[in-house]
């Protein structure tokens, strides 16, 4: 039998619609999951948003403070998917009031701040899940097993990519993102943090760092409304851009591997140009989000001239079996956030661990710290010691 179990919003966003549709579709695709996700109620302080939210897909009542949220013994589980400013603060009354959390990389604007929600959600016992979605694709999944069976040989170097062009245009809205009070880090926290989990998750441990960073748009409009996602604005008054559009970061790992890093949020030709290459001494494995499903794989033991094959991953491989029946049918980013909706529940459900959580946010944050450590100072920086 399914229980019907009550989850909330906090922050009816893009993201927030994501999680959401998640919930929705969860035992669609997992029909043997013991708790059905019922949509209690959703959080939104811009007017009407939450309204139309529960219009859409049909949330019992709406609330413009959070507060309520924490308050409501309906709600067995909350999605957090405010802005970053938000989180410790949210993340910590939830926790506190028995709530189940599902939050929103980075946790916070610094390494503390994801310790801080961590350790209140260790002492009330709660479960948690965290939104590095990209290690939830099968192919990614695949590769680390690739990897971690020696298929490759030992690993020697990895190459980790996030190019974007969602902040490239000069009319982008000054909104909470580039501020250092609300957003935090910049390019670190919304795209260098999968890096930095991806880098984690098919390597282990990163032992040192240095890195730089720099702002390539330097002033933009302050918006004369609620926005929502990457808006325009122009005419508007100019405020400065506070943090970095741009980091590229040298890694050496606990295992001897050398690694390199880089994220743009401004750059022009470039849309979700995710993903990464690791070479070991046998072989190397290549992923690339824009070919979510794809694998590139070199294995022999030719070494030189050796040649580059295409994998489709298929049933076997992660969650894939969940989606598709056969390799080379695709899946999408949303598909990544339902497995995510998926491990959240059925973590709760069996009282065990399934898949990423406020434990590896915090090893992600304090590599952001480093970097920013790093890159103020020029020297290396080891991220335990943030």
């Amino acid at each position: 039998m399914v229980d019907a179990f009550g989850v909330a919003v906090v922050g009816f966003g893009w993201m927030g619609r994501v999680h959401t549709q998640a919930y929705a579709r969860v035992l669609h695709h997992y029909p043997t999951l013991p708790l059905r996700p019922e949509l209690v109620t959703v959080a939104e302080e811009v007017p009407g948003r939450a309204e139309e939210a529960a219009a859409q897909f049909g949330f019992v009542s709406t609330t413009r403070d959070w507060r309520e949220v924490a308050a409501d013994p309906r709600v067995k589980a909350v999605s957090i998917t405010a802005p970053n400013f938000l989180h410790r603060e949210i993340g910590v009354a939830m926790a506190e009031a028995g709530k189940h959390i599902w939050i929103e990389k980075p946790v916070g604007l610094t390494a503390a701040d994801a310790r801080t929600v961590a350790g209140a959600a260790a002492k009330a016992g709660v479960h948690s899940a965290v939104g590095f979605n990209y290690r939830n694709a099968p192919a990614v999944e695949a590769a680390r097993e690739l990897i971690a069976s020696g298929g490759i040989g030992t690993v020697t170097h990895v190459r980790v990519r996030l190019f974007s062009d969602y902040a490239a245009h000069p009319e982008g809205a000054l909104t909470w993102r580039y501020e250092r009070e609300r957003g935090g880090s910049g390019v670190l926290g919304d795209l260098a943090s999968h890096g930095a989990d991806l880098a984690r998750y098919l390597l282990g441990d990163i032992a040192s760092l240095t890195a730089d960073t720099a702002i390539f748009v330097p002033e933009r409009a302050r918006p004369t409304g609620a926005t929502a996602g990457h808006s325009r604005a122009s005419g508007g008054e100019l405020g400065p851009v506070e943090n970095e559009d741009y980091v590229s970061c040298l890694l050496r790992f606990a295992s001897g591997a050398r690694g390199v890093l880089e994220a743009c949020r401004v750059s022009v030709g470039e849309q979700n140009n995710y993903g990464f290459e690791v070479h070991g001494t046998k072989g190397a494995v290549f992923w690339d989000f824009r070919r979510m499903n794809e694998l590139g794989v070199s294995r022999g033991t030719t070494y030189q001239d050796q040649p580059v094959g295409t994998v489709y991953v298929g049933p076997g491989d992660g969650e894939f079996g969940a989606f598709q029946p056969g390799a080379a049918n695709a899946m999408g980013y949303d598909d990544l956030k339902v497995i995510e909706a998926y491990r959240f529940l059925r973590s709760i459900s069996e009282g065990s661990t399934h898949g990423a959580t406020l434990a590896d946010a915090v090893r992600s944050a304090a590599v952001l710290d480093a970097m920013v450590r790093s890159a103020e100072s020029g020297a290396w920086v080891s991220p335990e010691a943030s």
